[in-house]
Order: C-alpha cells, then sequence, then structure tokens
C-alpha cells in the first residue's frame, strides 16, 4: 500500500527550506578530513528496523542483451559483504505498484533536445502508468522546481512536461521556484537528485524510480555527487539514466564532456542504467528499455545476518547460478541506527 501523500503546497514549502539550507549546512561542515559528498547531516534511514528485511530489485539479461524472466529463488546467489544470505521472499515484481519522478534538464546544452525528451516521457507514461502508480516531475536548470507532485493523472503530467522549457524556472517565479543563490551554474542535477530522493520519496514504499533525462554535467549544486547518491542509497531509489546530449553545444563552447560518469555511478550503483540517445528515435527506444525493465524486476529479501544497528554502508552482490547473465541491482544499502 502507498503511503499517504502530503499536498503541492507541503511539498514545496519543504523543498524550498531544504535548498536555502543547504549553503549554510555545507559551510558548517567539517573542514579538515571531511570526504566529499558527506558535508551534510546524513537522513533518516528508510529500511524498517521493524521488519530488519533488506529488499533488492534486480534485473537480468542474457549476455546479448534479452532479459530473463522465468527465474526462481534457487537461481540466485546474494552477498552482503561478501557473507551469503538467505533469499527469505521472492517474487516477481511486474505488478507492485510503481513511485516514480522525471527529471528534466532544462540547462542551455539542452536546448536541441528537449523537445524529443518531452514528447517521448510523454508516450512513456501513457504505456507503463496504472491507476495505481505515482509520478512527479521535476525540472532543473539554475534552480530546481517541481512542476507536478505525486499524480497517476496523465492530463497533469503531460501538461507538466509540457511546461519545461530551457531555463524556464529563472524566467517565471512561482510557489514551486527555489532559487539557488549565488552559488553560479546552470545545471543543478545533484540538487534535483538529493531533493527528490530526501524529501520527495523517502517515505514512500514499493518501486521508488527516477529516470533523469540530462547530460549528466553539474554547475552549481549546493551538493555534491556522493551526496546526491547517499540520499538515493537512504531512500532505496533506483535511478535510470537517458543520456541525451548535444555534443555540439560543449564543442561550440570549447567545453569537455564527462557527463557519462557522473550518470553511470548515480544508476549503476543504485540497481538502474544509462541508456545513450543520440536522436528521437534512440530516446524512443530508451524509455521501451526502461519500460520492459520495469515489467521485469525480481524482488529479492533477506535478513541481514549483521545485526548490527550503526549506520553503515553494507556492499550487496547479487549473481545468478548459471550461465553468463548479468545481474542488475543496488550495490549497497545503508544500515538502520540503533
Amino acid at each position: 500500500m502507498q503511503t499517504a501523500h502530503a499536498s503541492p503546497t507541503h511539498h514545496l514549502r519543504i523543498m524550498r527550506d531544504i535548498i536555502c539550507s543547504l549553503g549554510i549546512l555545507l559551510s558548517a561542515a567539517s573542514f579538515a578530513g571531511a570526504q566529499e559528498g558527506q558535508a551534510l547531516p546524513p537522513p533518516a534511514t528508510t529500511l524498517k528496523v521493524t521488519t530488519e528485511v533488506v529488499n533488492v530489485y534486480a534485473v537480468v539479461r542474457e549476455k546479448n542483451g534479452r532479459m530473463i524472466p522465468d527465474l526462481t529463488r534457487d537461481d540466485f546467489l546474494l552477498e552482503e559483504d561478501q557473507k551469503p544470505q538467505v533469499i527469505r521472499y521472492f517474487s516477481r515484481e511486474a505488478d507492485t505498484p510503481l513511485t516514480l519522478g522525471i527529471l528534466v534538464d532544462t540547462s542551455p546544452s539542452q536546448e536541441r533536445v528537449l523537445e524529443v525528451e518531452k514528447s517521448e516521457a510523454e508516450a512513456f507514461l501513457r504505456e507503463i502508468l496504472r491507476p495505481k502508480d505515482l509520478t512527479f516531475v521535476l525540472h532543473f536548470d539554475v534552480e530546481v522546481e517541481l512542476l507536478q507532485d505525486f499524480t497517476s493523472d496523465l492530463h497533469r503530467l503531460d501538461k507538466a512536461i509540457d511546461e519545461t522549457e530551457i531555463n524556464g524556472g529563472g524566467a517565471r517565479p512561482t510557489p514551486g521556484t527555489f532559487p539557488s543563490g549565488d552559488s553560479g551554474g546552470a545545471t543543478h542535477l545533484y540538487d534535483a537528485v538529493y531533493l527528490s530522493a530526501r524529501e520527495l520519496l523517502k517515505n514512500e514504499v514499493g518501486r521508488k524510480v527516477l529516470i533523469l533525462l540530462t547530460d549528466g554535467e553539474d554547475q552549481g549544486s549546493k551538493v555534491m555527487l556522493d551526496a546526491a547518491l547517499e540520499a538515493a542509497q537512504k531512500s532505496d531509489v533506483i535511478i535510470y539514466s537517458i543520456d541525451i546530449s548535444d555534443r555540439a553545444f560543449y564543442s561550440r563552447h570549447g567545453l569537455g564532456y564527462g557527463g557519462n560518469a557522473v550518470l553511470r555511478k548515480l544508476s549503476e550503483e543504485t540497481g538502474g542504467r544509462v541508456i545513450q540517445a543520440n536522436n528521437a528515435k534512440d530516446t524512443s527506444v530508451a524509455f521501451q528499455q526502461i519500460a520492459n525493465e520495469l515489467r521485469t524486476q525480481y524482488l529479492l529479501g533477506y535478513t541481514p545476518t549483521n545485526t548490527k544497528l550503526d549506520g553503515t554502508f553494507r556492499k550487496i552482490e547479487v549473481r545468478v547460478r548459471v550461465g553468463n547473465a548479468k545481474v542488475n541491482a543496488r550495490r549497497g544499502y545503508y544500515a538502520p541506527e540503533g
């Protein structure tokens, strides 16, 4: 069952407060020896101490890329910190309710590809969403703006996606706009991931997925990449990235491009993946692949043999017993704190 959703105004107020306080939190962080992404106070974990069950969603493919939808519990091996774990709960999760976030990059580098992103995102939602699923739409550039809070209404979602425009948030101040101060930069990708995971998805249940439509280049975020990734891991979020970029934009401006490495880290660590899209056809195929994977996920649940409530990060490895199949699953989680 989905958790009750706060009103849009409540979410907008929370996100505004968080984004305005990020700079203060970072400046107050410890200086010497502080690791990147660890400057912010850690949010509460979503793992339930009462159940002590870790859930892992997995997609399995053959070497040729074809998905394998008919495995059983006995086909899987699961380890935590290199120690075998007993898979106590197992199911195929095609019908599990989905809580989804569409994050659209509206920075200047996306001007030539934005219309394709919009049309294909709308087509994807029409195909994948069912009445019990919920989605929000958010865009990011010089700020992070929630365009549509959780809903299953396709008309509202289409309207929100249609409203995205290059640097649009800065041009039309609304109650949903969160200026990022004088940090500079026009692509607050890390802030968008952090806020989506920590403020919107943290208290949701079931499958939680973010789809990033971006070239992966961040400029001006108040949080670092590691902090954004940690927020996603603590909220049990799977991140899929559609790397749709205008490489000519970077060439014209004499800029290097390295966004793919960022997207790979965010996606592969959380159990998703990066899909390259160089044109409209590629973008349509990318959304179709994500839709297929969301219908062909396995759920593996286990009770960790390590019962310490110490808040540490635990590494997870999932394998299958036969063939050279590749498993996409999150690579770890944060234990509860006692």
